[in-house]
């Protein structure tokens, strides 16, 4: 009962705050202090945003919910004594705010981004009418983060949720397509180099021929891609391109699959949830990876 009350007094004392607010006051182990406060009748907790499908090859079907249970009560939680509801409304309020103004600043960065490339490139007609830039991950959710996180190459510290864009091109010749790949390139090492910005673009280029057979959705890489494409919303270039392919992705019956994944991912979450709740620390790490953490996915587009 110790640490409940140390939990409950913090609470009282400073008023709602956030997980990771409420971890570095009481300095417990995440999975302790999680089920404190899901499990203490004096504790309420109210979380924001939307869940949504990811793949990880640690999860048996692959499918599971983003954010992690993790990342949702660390970020995405407010948490408050019961008797402090007004309060808690309030800063969820003021939360939710911010992670979609996070959300808009790092779509807006990625579409000055690409627009740049594009409007001062030599070809610039060219690549305005047989290409289409997409943009998923965190965005397109408006649940992007600013939690610093090691960018997988260098190691260096990067200020949230990356800029995941699709650079789907038709019919360009290689020399076009390379030197638009090295161009992206040159902007994700300045993005990532610069200390003003501290921001990772994470991208492919590919041509819309190789779509079609993506979306065949049978195996790991191409239920990744077709995911992203079917998440994914319009950033840059020929807008009648994104139509088509998101023509492409509803005719091979994407959408009916992702709903389907994700109803059974929700299933899970709960399942995990209601053993968490029963289990006692520490956790295994195997049990960590599958139900309350996730392992980053390193590779995320194919």
């Amino acid at each position: 009962m110790e640490m409940v009350d140390k939990v409950v007094k913090i609470l009282e004392e400073h008023g709602p705050m956030t997980g990771k607010e409420l971890q570095q006051k009481s300095q417990l182990d995440d999975f302790c202090l999680w089920k404190i406060c899901n499990t203490c009748g004096e504790i309420t907790t109210k979380a924001i945003g939307k869940r949504y499908l990811r793949f990880d090859k640690q999860v048996e079907g692959y499918a599971r919910l983003s954010p992690s249970i993790v990342r949702e009560f660390y970020s995405y939680t407010v948490i408050g004594t019961k008797r402090d509801i007004g309060r808690i409304l309030e800063k969820t309020e003021v939360l939710c705010k911010n992670i979609i103004d996070i959300s808009k600043n790092k779509f807006n960065l990625a579409y000055e981004t690409i627009r740049q490339i594009v409007e001062t490139h030599e070809n610039s007609e060219i690549l305005n009418k047989y290409i289409c830039f997409l943009i998923a991950g965190d965005v397109v959710f408006e649940m992007a983060h600013l939690e610093p996180r090691p960018e997988s190459s260098t190691g260096k510290l990067v200020k949230g949720s990356d800029l995941d864009i699709v650079v789907v091109t038709k019919g360009l010749p290689d020399s076009i397509v390379n030197n638009i790949d090295a161009l992206i390139y040159d902007k994700k090492n300045f993005l990532l180099k610069n200390p003003d910005y501290n921001e990772e673009i994470d991208y492919v280029v590919k041509d819309i021929s190789k779509i079609k057979q993506q979306l065949k959705f049978d195996n790991f890489k191409a239920k990744i891609a077709s995911k992203v494409l079917f998440e994914s919303k319009y950033l840059y270039g020929n807008s009648e391109m994104y139509k088509k392919i998101k023509q492409m992705v509803k005719e091979a019956g994407i959408p009916q699959k992702m709903v389907e994944l994700e109803e059974k991912a929700e299933i899970e979450r709960n399942d995990a949830r209601i053993y968490l709740l029963k289990s006692k620390a520490p956790l295994s790490e195997e049990e960590s990876l599958k139900l309350f953490y996730t392992k980053e996915e390193k590779e995320e587009f194919f």
